[in-house]
């Protein structure tokens, strides 16, 4: 069985292609293509489990109607969800695990997930603007923010994540309301090639697991019209305009953390990139309510495992406990 067969195209990439065409008439032909071979060619390991589980999904009665609520992401209708179903449904969930952001449920069975991420969304949801808005969510993960943009009023949201298991926790969800226009696609950023197509762009969580930090922004302010807003979610560490922080190993056990500025700094390096309007909307630490294990993440480690046990300030390395920023800026 080839690898085309094990994971074919989402039901809904032809409303994907027209949007792109509408969007980027330039480039819809390429990206189109590009994201054709992306699925056709994808080599992993449980894309086979993922698919199995996903087609198990649809055999069974599935939610017709989307919920975006104060505090999770629901597909859920009454009328169409079988009672008798849930404990099949709860294992074929399972398949998908670990959910490390939500919180989602699904035909009333909640998935607990790792993050609290409507936390964040509550940070945020009031202090921008989303109406009528072409969005892109850049490292959405599983496409949870990104729903909650649509249910804020964005006329359509593009989520790129290049995880597999993000991809498919999203398609359990999109499966049963195709016709949304939200999108969550195996993509990194530097492969995308919708130019200055968005009026507004999330990178939330990503820039500290940049090598080189300055070139996501410039990427992120290439993907904006004229006069559209950067929101971006990032760690910080308190200091002047000249303090970085760069682990020497690891950072709250994470490999991949290269650079986490000041917050001063960082409003240097948008300052430098040329980016206008620039403000400071919320700057929260991380708590153990808002990031936890939970039966959801396979008992997996989680925030409690990543910081000092004598100092809840300090991660088990001895940096600054994560602190974050949300900041929007304009270009």
């Amino acid at each position: 069985m080839t690898a085309a067969n094990l994971n074919p195209l989402p039901d809904d990439f032809t409303a994907l292609e027209q949007w792109f065409r509408e969007l980027s008439p330039k480039t819809a032909t390429q990206m189109s293509e590009l994201l054709q071979q992306i699925w056709e060619t994808a080599n992993h390991g449980h894309l086979q489990k993922w698919q199995s589980a996903l087609s198990q999904l649809r055999k069974l009665p599935l939610p017709t109607m989307m919920q975006t609520t104060k505090s999770v992401v629901c597909a859920a209708n009454a009328a169409d969800c079988d009672a008798a179903s849930e404990e099949q449904i709860i294992d074929l969930l399972q398949e998908f695990m670990p959910w490390r952001k939500g919180p989602w449920q699904y035909c009333g069975i909640d998935i607990d997930t790792e993050w609290r991420s409507d936390m964040k969304w509550d940070r945020l949801v009031n202090k921008v603007d989303l109406q009528g808005k072409n969005v892109l969510d850049v490292g959405c993960g599983s496409g949870y923010h990104s729903l909650r943009m649509f249910g804020a009023g964005a006329a359509s949201v593009l989520g790129i994540d290049p995880t597999w298991l993000f991809v498919y926790q999203f398609q359990v969800f999109k499966q049963c309301f195709p016709e949304v226009p939200v999108w969550v696609q195996p993509l990194a950023m530097e492969s995308l090639n919708l130019p200055a197509s968005f009026d507004t762009v999330f990178s939330m969580g990503v820039l500290y697991h940049r090598r080189d930090p300055i070139a996501h922004l410039q990427e992120l302010k290439a993907s904006l019209k004229s006069g559209g807003e950067l929101i971006l979610e990032t760690l910080i560490v308190e200091g002047d305009a000249q303090t970085i922080l760069v682990p020497q190993d690891r950072y709250a056990a994470m490999r991949n953390v290269w650079f986490i500025p000041s917050i001063d700094a960082l409003l240097v390096w948008l300052e430098r990139l040329k980016f206008k309007h620039i403000r400071v909307l919320d700057v929260t630490q991380t708590t153990k309510h808002e990031q936890r294990k939970t039966a959801w993440i396979h008992g997996d480690l989680s925030l409690e495992d990543f910081l000092d046990k004598e100092n809840s300030q300090l991660t088990i390395e001895g940096h600054p406990a994560p602190n974050r920023v949300i900041i929007s800026a304009i270009v």
